[in-house]
């Protein structure tokens, strides 16, 4: 199973690509998406829109895992987030891609086994999971992948549960 994380945003949105395969996770690739800041809010949201749909056609992910926003103290910073976050959903949903949301509280524990994990630790487990031999950088695409990761470990346990795991040797 290929998975593209996003980390979502206007300014910059990062995009972590990792492949699932009987719970190993391997990196494909990641990367950022900037957009300048004097362009028009509009055109900004038209390129990210844009720029995953290219990575959708490109890497042809089976699903796309997208952080949930956490309101912090500045609403402002919030709404021009959620509007990044919009058109990469909607990239996803005109290709038919299945979207999974996490919080950064289930991000942090499906990768470093700690919901409180400094970004740091996370930054830090994703170099290791992903046999890196750097932390990867900036740290836009270094939480995609966590996003990404956090997607894959949920859907290999889900595919347990459910009785369907398909990598048994038995």
């Amino acid at each position: 199973m290929v998975i593209l994380g996003i980390d979502p945003g206007v300014a910059t949105v990062g995009f972590g690509i990792v492949s699932e395969n009987c719970g190993n996770i391997s990196l494909v690739r990641y990367g950022v998406i900037s957009t300048p800041s004097k362009m028009r809010l509009a055109l900004r949201l038209k390129q990210i829109n844009d720029d995953v749909t290219q990575l959708i056609q490109t890497f042809k992910p089976d699903a796309i895992a997208v952080e949930e926003l956490f309101w912090g103290t500045n609403q402002k910073t919030a709404v021009t987030v959620a509007q990044g976050r919009a058109a990469v959903i909607l990239a996803g949903e005109e290709r038919g891609i299945p979207m999974f949301e996490y919080t950064p509280l289930q991000v942090k524990k499906a990768v470093s086994g700690y919901g409180r994990a400094t970004k740091k630790q996370v930054m830090e487990m994703v170099r290791r999971l992903l046999n890196m031999q750097q932390t990867p950088k900036p740290d836009d695409a270094a939480d995609a992948l966590a996003i990404a990761i956090c997607h894959a470990r949920v859907a290999n346990s889900l595919l347990n549960i459910n009785g369907g795991n398909v990598c048994s040797t038995i």
